[in-house]
């Protein structure tokens, strides 16, 4: 019965392991537009493609001014797409006034849309959030958000384009 099972988990775990591999594979890689390869462009091609502020922000990460972009106190219903690549990020029923300036969420729209790591710019130590996409920086993460996450996504304006619920919005 003992060999049965390992002989089993021989052929099964393999199986697993490559499933979850795919790019294509549900929650693995991909995002809702579709795409399962990271935006690579020159530095030319992004100061070609953004504005002087957005490349300030998205590529070299900067950030705006408190209580200065357009999003951060915006109630319109849509989904946040990254503004240099265009990947769906945030929905708006996902956003909350944290009173920190910024556009606040307490969730990502999916968990692979963007990716997080730690920084210790400034003298301080905080999450870092960038577009898994093109890797451009949107802002910081904390745990300091409402449920049911208890996270606050602190997102530059300048880094997200809000596409207002509609026809041919994103889901």
């Amino acid at each position: 019965m003992r060999q049965r099972a390992s002989a089993t988990l021989l052929i099964i775990v393999p199986i697993l392991l490559a499933a979850c591999a795919r790019p294509d594979a549900p929650g693995r890689g991909t995002d809702l537009a579709g795409k399962t390869e990271k935006t690579v462009k020159s530095d030319e091609e992004w100061r070609k493609t953004l504005t002087a502020e957005e490349y300030g922000i998205l590529r070299e990460k900067g950030t705006e001014r408190a209580f200065t972009g357009k999003y951060w106190a915006t109630k319109t219903p849509g989904t946040y797409l990254c503004a240099g690549c265009g990947t769906p990020l945030f929905r708006s029923d996902a956003k909350f006034d944290s009173g920190c300036g910024w556009p606040s969420f307490f969730e990502a729209l999916e968990a692979f849309a963007v990716e997080e790591s730690e920084d210790f710019s400034y003298g301080m130590r905080r999450t870092e959030v960038t577009c898994r996409s093109c890797g451009g920086h949107l802002g910081h993460v904390f745990d300091d958000g409402p449920p049911p996450t208890g996270r606050r996504y602190c997102i530059n304006s300048v880094s997200i384009r809000l596409v207002p619920d509609g026809p041919g919005a994103p889901k």
